[in-house]
């Protein structure tokens, strides 16, 4: 079963520096780093690796900075469009600065640079090459992300959403244009509004009254996953144990995997549980778009 649609990426691209340390530094701590790695990285590439690894067509646009223009050459390898890719001379690259302990948790400092430097005149010229059923997915990594919004829905797509980081003003974004929300835990509850211990049904109860035309994905780490649909009611996927080396990569991961059956028509429940296999995977390895499995690893 073939893709019969093509996904548009509009998304960030960073640079990762990843420190691996005994445990996140706390407020006032230095602490030595045992290594160190410098990655392609950032929500947006990630996913498109993702997708593209899963077997979707993956178009990206976004904004580089000439010096990290080598990841242009890195997606493009991979499979993925990059004409939509540009690359801004007047200010750096984004990059992030990620913490992985010992149980492989991490904490992630994030400078976006040129990815929220986008000029308006992108979109219409990114959207130009899309047919109505094409996804746009979209972070919240970018600048013009309440534009994009409007422009996918405007010229047929379905948008998929995943507001990481949260932050505020993702409140001012017409929300009622998104046709999937996919969330973490945190996400989730400043979606809701409640606060973080909340339970996760409770949020999705919550969140599919407040949208009740979106599908709503929580993405639950080591308990699993949670989808509702008007179409489905409540899903529940388990997560496959394994023992996490790095979970950087792991909601990337999982959406681009459960993107990639959407486009090929699988059933909710199959995409559920092929996302859940594909960031099984990917925790047990170090490192974030390097951790992203192909397709032929989850048989």
């Amino acid at each position: 079963m073939g893709c019969t649609m093509k996904i548009i990426n509009f998304g960030s691209l960073n640079v990762d520096y990843v420190y691996h340390l005994s445990h996140i530094v706390l407020p006032g701590e230095t602490l030595a780093s045992s290594s160190m790695q410098v990655n392609p990285g950032g929500k947006g590439a990630n996913q498109s690796v993702a997708m593209i690894r899963a077997g979707a067509t993956v178009w990206h646009a976004g904004q580089l900075g000439t010096d990290t223009e080598w990841m242009r050459d890195r997606l493009q390898k991979e499979g993925i469009d990059v004409r939509h890719i540009k690359v801004s001379g007047s200010v750096r690259g984004g990059h992030a600065i990620i913490q992985v302990d010992e149980t492989g948790q991490n904490s992630i400092v994030l400078y976006g640079g040129a990815n929220i430097t986008i000029e308006p005149e992108r979109i219409h010229e990114v959207l130009a090459d899309a047919k109505a059923g094409d996804w746009l997915v979209l972070q919240n990594e970018i600048n013009l992300t309440s534009e994009l919004l409007k422009a996918g829905k405007a010229v047929g797509m379905k948008v998929c959403f995943n507001p990481a980081p949260f932050a505020p003003e993702v409140f001012d974004y017409p929300l009622d244009c998104v046709d999937l929300f996919i969330l973490n835990e945190h996400e989730a509850a400043g979606l809701a509004k409640r606060p973080i211990d909340t339970a996760p049904e409770i949020l999705l109860d919550e969140l599919a009254e407040t949208y009740p035309e979106a599908m709503i994905c929580l993405t639950l780490g080591a308990d699993g996953s949670l989808l509702w649909s008007a179409e489905s009611g409540v899903l529940r996927q388990f997560a496959y144990s394994v023992t996490a080396v790095d979970t950087t990569a792991a909601g990337d991961t999982f959406t681009g995997y459960f993107l990639a059956e959407l486009t090929r028509g699988s059933e909710m429940k199959t995409a559920l549980d092929v996302a859940s296999r594909a960031a099984s995977i990917a925790v047990t390895r170090a490192g974030a778009m390097d951790s992203i499995p192909f397709r032929k690893e989850l048989s």
